[in-house]
Parts: C-alpha cells; sequence; structure tokens
C-alpha cells in the first residue's frame, strides 16, 4: 500500500471510528435506528432502562422522547480556507499551531531535551494511564516529563500527568469515580445525540486556576504540555500549547484552556463540538474542534516527521507511550443489524490502527537513538462492564495501571506483541458480554 493510500484508509478509518465510537457510548435509548426515507422525517428511538439521565440545573431531566425531528442547522459566520490557514485566538496569537506544521512544531519544542510521554485515546479507558500515572509516583519512578501530549481522554489526562504527582488524588478521582451522568445528558441537540454539559461542569471543576498556575510555571521552566484537537472545518489536527494559554493568565486564558480539553474530548455526532473564536485576515469567526482522535490515537510529532521515509531525530530523551485501549482481538458472534457491524468493524480497525501507529512511534524513537518505552492494557485484563463509564469498571482498571506502575517493569520496550491465533477447541468465555477494554 503506497504512504498517500495508508493515510487516506487511516483518516477513512479515524473519522468512521469516531461516528462508531459515538454510537458505543450512547445509551440505547438515543442511538439511531435506520435512516428514515426523507431527510426531514421522524426518527424512532426505543427507550432503554439503562440510561442514565442527568438534567441541567433546574431543568426537568426528558428521557429521550419515542418520536423527534431532526433539528436544522445552526447558523455559522462565512469564511475562507485562507482566512482560517492565518487564524489565531485574539490576544493570544502564540498558543497553538498546525500539527502539520513541521517548523512551528520544532520552534515550539523545549530548548533540551528530556523524557517525552504521549497519552492515546480511549474514554473511560483512560483510568488504565491514570492508574499507571499514580503508580510510577508511589513507586518513585515516575519522569519528570520534559513534553506531554494528550489526544481525547489523553488530553483529559495529561494535564494531571504534566501538573505531577501532587494532583495524582484528583487524577484518581477524576478516573474512579465519575459516571456516564458526569459526562453528558441525555438529549439531542442540533449538533450531536447528547449534551455535554456535565463534562463541561466536569472539567470547570477538576481544571482550577491553581493547576493552570502549576502550568504556567512549568512551562517558563521550559516544559510542554500539547493537547490535539480536530478544526473539522479545515480536516487539520490543531496542536494546542497548554502552557503557553496557561502563562496568559486570566479568565480568558482559564476558558480558553478548558475549552480545548473539552473539544478533545467531543466524539463528533455523539457530542457537540466546540466552537472557538478566531480571528484571520481581519474576520472574527468561530472554527468547529471535535475530538483529536479522528486525526490520530495518539501524537508524537508530525506525520512528515514520523514518516518511514523520513531522517527526523526526536530531540528527546526518551518516548513514553501509554496506550489506554485494548489491542486484542475481541470475539463476538454480531449481530445482523447496522450498527452492529460497523462497531465490530471498526473497532477492528482502531486496534490495527493504534498498532501501526506504535510501530511507527518505535522506529522513529530507534532512528533517534531514544529508549522506547509503551505500557498498555493487559491482555488478561476481563472485568466486566455495565456500560459507559461504569465506575466499577474503572476502578478495577486503574488499580490494573496502579499496579503495573509500581511494579518491577511498568513499560515495555517494545510494541505489545500479535496475538496468537485461538487455539481450536478453547473454551468459551466465562462473560457472555463484553468484557475489559476489547468489548
Amino acid at each position: 500500500m503506497s504512504m498517500d493510500a495508508y493515510r487516506s484508509v487511516r483518516v477513512a478509518g479515524a473519522a468512521l471510528a469516531a461516528f462508531i465510537v459515538a454510537l458505543a457510548l450512547l445509551p440505547a435509548s438515543i442511538r439511531p435506528l435506520a435512516p428514515a426515507h426523507a431527510q426531514d422525517g421522524p426518527r424512532v428511538a426505543v427507550p432503554h432502562p439503562r440510561a442514565n439521565v442527568r438534567a441541567r440545573p433546574g431543568k426537568v431531566p426528558n428521557p429521550a422522547p419515542a418520536v423527534a425531528a431532526q433539528p436544522k442547522s445552526l447558523p455559522r459566520t462565512p469564511f475562507t480556507a485562507a482566512d482560517d490557514a492565518v487564524a489565531t485566538i485574539p490576544g493570544m496569537p502564540d498558543v497553538r499551531f498546525w500539527a502539520d506544521s513541521t517548523a512551528d512544531f520544532e520552534k515550539a519544542l523545549p530548548a533540551k531535551p528530556g523524557p517525552w510521554l504521549a497519552l492515546s485515546s480511549g474514554g473511560e479507558d483512560g483510568a488504565f494511564g491514570a492508574g499507571l500515572l499514580a503508580g510510577l509516583s508511589a513507586s518513585g519512578k515516575r519522569p519528570d516529563f520534559s513534553v506531554v501530549t494528550g489526544v481525547s481522554t489523553g488530553a483529559l489526562l495529561a494535564p494531571f500527568a504534566f501538573a505531577g504527582p501532587k494532583y495524582d488524588e484528583a487524577m484518581r478521582q477524576a478516573y474512579t469515580t465519575m459516571t456516564s451522568a458526569d459526562i453528558f445528558e441525555v438529549g439531542g441537540t442540533p449538533e450531536s445525540f447528547v449534551d455535554t454539559w456535565p463534562l463541561k461542569d466536569l472539567i470547570a471543576k477538576k481544571f482550577t486556576p491553581e493547576m493552570l498556575a502549576d502550568i504556567a510555571a512549568a512551562y517558563r521552566r521550559g516544559r510542554r504540555l500539547f493537547i490535539i484537537t480536530t478544526n473539522l472545518d479545515a480536516e487539520r489536527s490543531v496542536v494546542w500549547n497548554m502552557g503557553a494559554i496557561a502563562a496568559h493568565g486570566g479568565d480568558q486564558a482559564l476558558a480558553l484552556f478548558r475549552a480545548v480539553l473539552l473539544a478533545s474530548s467531543s466524539i463528533p455526532g455523539a457530542f457537540p463540538p466546540v466552537l472557538i473564536d478566531v480571528e484571520g485576515n481581519g474576520k472574527r469567526f468561530a472554527e468547529m474542534h471535535v475530538d483529536g482522535g479522528a486525526g490520530g490515537q495518539f501524537f508524537v510529532a508530525p506525520a512528515q516527521l514520523m514518516a518511514a521515509t523520513a531522517d527526523y531525530r526526536l530531540p528527546a530523551s526518551a518516548l513514553y507511550v501509554v496506550v489506554d485501549s485494548g489491542l486484542q482481538p475481541d470475539f463476538q458472534v454480531v449481530e445482523r443489524t447496522t450498527e452492529s457491524i460497523l462497531t465490530q468493524t471498526v473497532g477492528m480497525a482502531v486496534k490495527v490502527d493504534t498498532r501501526l501507529m506504535l510501530d511507527r512511534a518505535y522506529l522513529v524513537a530507534k532512528r533517534s537513538g531514544v529508549p522506547f518505552n509503551v505500557a498498555s492494557i493487559p491482555a488478561n485484563f476481563s472485568a466486566p462492564s455495565r456500560g459507559a463509564f461504569d465506575p466499577d469498571y474503572m476502578r478495577a482498571l486503574f488499580q490494573v495501571g496502579y499496579d503495573q506502575g509500581k511494579g518491577s517493569t511498568p513499560f515495555g520496550s517494545a510494541p505489545p506483541p500479535y496475538p496468537a491465533p485461538p487455539a481450536q477447541g478453547s473454551p468459551p468465555s466465562p462473560h457472555p458480554e463484553k468484557t475489559g477494554a476489547n468489548r
């Protein structure tokens, strides 16, 4: 397969994966069924007893209606690709760059090499990475990372990883006590199947002015925290220099910091996008940003620099990658429904994509002459999950990560081996439902 074909397949797979993950996260009461023949016709939703409904304060909870008309498109200020290409945040022109800009990437890096940490996407499976970091702190072996990058759930985890062990308890609570009610409210918006005002509130509670002050201080000492979002208008990934945002200080910086975290974890179609006000060519307009995972499961450097044909060498002393998702095949007799077929297909594709990205990161580390370290959810993890953001499941996964982080070998020195074919006549799974990080 050519590099262009590989990139096309990867981008298409990531976009479709985002849609499928959106379906997987949604309670059955609000998942779309077969499309109606008419674009403006009603769509039927079947109530589900497990739906965890939370209402905005002062609002009566509204379980998914039996029949709901498709909402109309919301208005937007028009702008051009040329406007967006040069757009900046008013008053903060130095806080972001395109993820495909090698010059801007190199300019944003620390002056001195140090260990780099890349945190992957994975939804509630981010509990593994949180536990791993806490375990590393407990063992006294947690590196002082000079660069931390985060995508999707990795974006929410990255500030804790960057700010240091002081925030381990807040990190543990965030990844072991939340439920789906802390993430979304059942009931669609014109842009999504659910409303994520609870997640916005949760981000406001967890990422405080005190944390921003600590991140700003680390930024001034030369460390870097990068969060990746997807600019859906441009179909390009954006790298946000979160330390630079924090260093600006004030309410505007705090609001932007939180908006970026929300955007990087906003699964397109499932969660509302985040509109970020910018200015380009003398025009004010709002860009649409969604989950950073639409452009890749984790981020180390621009794709051009990661290519097998490149001679770029990472200015790092070591590369660490934490994979907050399962990598093992997951057998399931697939139901003959569109959702089930697509979910199983793209779930498989995402695992393949993650492995390809790991292989590329490994080769770049070797080419750069720096140690490669990777941690991923153990293949034997099989705690059952009752649904999205099940706190019992997340606590079990946090503990697995904690034990691994505190142990003698928290990281492997090469990507996890590919699984062997299942033995013929092997006994059936003790749990008929999906289990573990591969569910």
